[in-house]
C-alpha cells in the first residue's frame, strides 16, 4: 500500500509528506550532485588527454550505453526482486567504481580509454538503479501524487545539474579532478543510508519468481501490444537523439568557440540545469493548458531554436540562455513522457516498461552523442549543431503520424478479485501445459456485441501472457461459445490471472452480462498429459500402494 501524504490536495511538494519518499528523495538528490560533479570532471579531463575530439562526446556515450544495453534486464529484475535490495547493490557498486577511478586518477594512470571504461561502469550502476528507483516512486506514492513525485525527481536532478557543474569546475580548477571523483564516491553514502533504513514492503505471497527470460519477454510483449506506450517511447528516442547534441558538444563549444575554461563550462552546464528546474516548475501548469502532443511539439520547437542560437552565436550570455532553454525543454519533455508511461502501465510490469523507456532514451543519447561526435570531426561545430536542430524539427513532423496519447484514464490497479483455485490433483508451479476453456451461452441478437467485446478480451489475454487464444462456436448448439487458451505452466497461469487490472475486470463483466446460462460461465482448467509411460520417482511410492501421479 502507498503511504498517504498528509496533504489532502496533491500539489508539487505534497509527495514530501511521505516520509520514505522524502528520505530517498534527499539521498537521491545528493547522490545526483556527486554524479554530475564526476561527469563534469571526466568530460573536462577528456578534453586534455584525448587525441581526437570525438572522444569528448564519447564520455556521454559511455554513461548512456550501459543503460541502453542492460536496462531491460534490470527492469525484469526490479519486477521480481526487492527494489530496495537492488538499489543497495547498485549504489554500492557505483561507490566502489568511483573510488577506483579516484585512485587511478591520483596515481596518474588515467588514459582516454581507461576513463571511458570507468564512466561505462558507473553507467552500469545507473542502469541497475534506474528502473528500480523510478518504479519505487510509484510504490511509495499514490496515482494522484505520482506526477508530482516524478517532477520533484526532475527538479532535484536539475538543481544538481545547475550547481554541480559549477562546483565541479571549481573543484577541478582549484584542487584537481581526483578531488571531484572522491566527492562523487562520498555522495553515494547519502543514498545508501536511507535505503538501509527503508522498510520496503515484502512480497505478498511465496509463489516462485518469474523466470528472467520469460519476465523480459512478458515486458516486451506488453509494450509491443500497447501502442500508446510505444508511441511515447519512440518519440522520446527521437527527442534524445537531437537534444543530446548540445550536451555532448558543450565542452568543445566552451573551449573552441567561447575560449573558456573549466569554470565557464560549469557555469553554462549549470544554466542547463537551471532551465530544467524552470521547466519542471511550470511543467504541470503546461500539462493542464495543452495536450501531451501539443506540449511535446512546443518543446521540440523551442529546443531546436535554442540549438540554432548556440550554432550562430559566440557570445557567452547567448549560449548560456540558449542552453537554459534546452534544459527547460529537456525536463518538460522527458518528465511528460516518463509520467505518461508510468500512468499507462499496471504495477506488475511497470519496472519493465520503464526499463524499455530508459533503454530507448539512452539509446537515443548514445546514438546521438556518437553521431554528433563523428560529424564534428568532419564538419565545423556550427554545421553539426545546425544538423541537430533540423533533426529536432523533424521530430515535430512525426507528431502528425505518431501523436502522443493523453494520460491514461483507466484504472490500472490490480483487481484483486481472483483467488488461486483449489484443484484436486498434485500440481506444482512448473506443472503444465495448462489449457483453459470457458463456455458461454449467447443469444443470437447479442452475437455482434459479444464478438466486439471478445476482440478486446483476446487482446488483454494475449498481452498478459496467454497463448493460442481461440474462440469456437458449437455447430450442434450455436448458442454455445467456447473461449480457449493455454499456458506453459501452472505458475504462468496464476501470474496471468493476478495481472488483471480493474479495467480488465470490467471487460470480463461486460462479457458475463451477455451470458444467458444459469450461473456464471463454466470454466474448465485442464492439464495436458502425454500418453507416454510416466517416470515415477522411488521417493513418491507408498508401501503397498499405487504411486501417485505428480503433474
Amino acid at each position: 500500500m502507498n503511504e498517504s501524504p498528509v496533504f489532502k490536495k496533491p500539489y508539487l511538494l505534497s509527495p514530501l509528506g511521505v516520509s520514505a519518499y522524502r528520505n530517498l528523495f534527499i539521498g537521491n538528490a545528493l547522490s545526483n550532485l556527486g554524479g554530475i560533479i564526476q561527469m563534469t570532471a571526466a568530460a573536462w579531463l577528456m578534453t586534455s588527454i584525448a587525441d581526437s575530439p570525438d572522444k569528448v562526446a564519447w564520455v556521454q556515450t559511455s554513461v548512456a550505453l550501459p543503460v541502453m544495453l542492460f536496462a531491460i534486464v534490470s527492469g525484469a529484475i526490479s519486477d521480481n526482486f526487492s527494489r530496495r535490495n537492488i538499489l543497495l547493490v547498485s549504489q554500492s557498486f557505483a561507490l566502489v567504481v568511483s573510488l577506483a577511478l579516484a585512485v587511478c586518477s591520483y596515481f596518474g594512470w588515467i588514459t582516454p580509454w581507461l576513463l571511458l571504461t570507468f564512466t561505462f561502469l558507473v553507467g552500469c550502476g545507473a542502469a541497475l538503479t534506474g528502473p528500480s528507483w523510478q518504479a519505487s516512486v510509484g510504490d511509495l506514492l499514490s496515482r494522484e501524487h505520482l506526477p508530482f513525485g516524478v517532477l520533484l525527481n526532475n527538479i532535484s536532478f536539475n538543481i544538481s545539474r545547475s550547481v554541480a557543474p559549477a562546483i565541479g569546475g571549481i573543484i577541478v580548477a582549484s584542487v584537481g579532478v581526483t578531488a571531484a571523483f572522491v566527492t562523487n564516491a562520498v555522495s553515494y553514502l547519502f543514498m545508501l543510508y536511507p535505503l538501509w533504513i527503508w522498510k520496503a514492503p515484502k512480497r505478498a505471497d511465496d509463489f516462485p519468481r518469474e523466470n528472467l527470460g520469460r519476465s523480459i519477454a512478458a515486458g516486451l510483449r506488453y509494450i509491443s501490444m500497447s501502442p500508446n506506450i510505444s508511441r511515447v517511447i519512440f518519440r522520446a528516442f527521437v527527442f534524445c537523439v537531437g537534444a543530446i547534441s548540445l550536451l555532448s558538444l558543450l565542452p568543445l563549444v566552451v573551449r573552441e568557440r567561447l575560449h573558456g575554461n573549466a569554470t565557464d563550462y560549469g557555469v553554462i552546464l549549470g544554466a542547463f540545469g537551471l532551465g530544467g528546474i524552470l521547466g519542471a516548475v511550470f511543467s504541470n501548469r503546461l500539462r493542464l493548458m495543452f495536450s501531451n502532443e501539443i506540449l511535446a511539439r512546443l518543446a521540440f520547437t523551442v529546443n531546436a531554436l535554442c540549438v540554432f542560437s548556440v550554432a550562430f552565436s559566440e557570445r557567452f550570455w547567448v549560449v548560456a540562455l540558449a542552453t537554459m532553454g534546452c534544459g527547460a525543454c529537456w525536463v518538460t519533455t522527458l518528465s511528460l513522457m516518463n509520467t505518461t508511461v508510468q500512468l499507462s502501465t499496471p504495477r506488475w510490469v511497470v519496472g519493465r516498461a520503464l526499463s524499455i523507456y530508459m533503454t530507448m532514451t539512452f539509446t537515443g543519447m548514445s546514438l546521438g552523442s556518437w553521431m554528433w561526435g563523428r560529424l564534428v570531426q568532419d564538419y565545423h561545430i556550427q554545421t553539426t549543431l545546425l544538423i541537430a536542430g533540423f533533426v529536432l524539427l523533424m521530430g515535430i513532423l512525426l507528431g502528425f503520424f505518431v501523436p502522443l496519447p493523453d494520460t491514461e484514464k483507466r484504472d490500472l490497479s490490480p483487481s484483486g478479485s481472483w483467488p488461486i483455485p483449489q484443484v484436486k490433483m498434485r500440481i506444482r508451479p512448473s506443472s503444465g501445459p495448462i489449457s483453459i476453456s470457458v463456455d458461454f451461452l449467447i443469444d443470437e441478437k447479442d452475437v455482434r456485441e459479444f464478438l466486439k467485446i471478445m476482440r478486446e478480451r483476446r487482446y488483454i489475454r494475449v498481452r498478459d501472457g496467454a497463448q493460442q487464444w481461440r474462440l469456437m462456436r458449437d455447430m450442434q448448439e450455436p448458442r454455445r461459445w467456447t473461449m480457449n487458451y493455454r499456458f506453459p505452466t501452472w505458475a504462468e497461469y496464476v501470474r496471468h490471472q493476478q495481472r488483471m487490472t480493474v479495467a480488465d475486470a470490467d471487460v470480463a463483466r461486460r462479457i458475463d452480462a451477455l451470458h444467458r446460462g444459469e450461473g456464471k460461465p463454466v470454466v474448465r482448467r485442464m492439464i495436458e498429459r502425454s500418453t507416454e509411460p510416466l517416470a515415477i520417482k522411488a521417493s513418491e511410492m507408498d508401501d503397498g500402494q499405487r504411486p501417485p501421479i505428480v503433474y
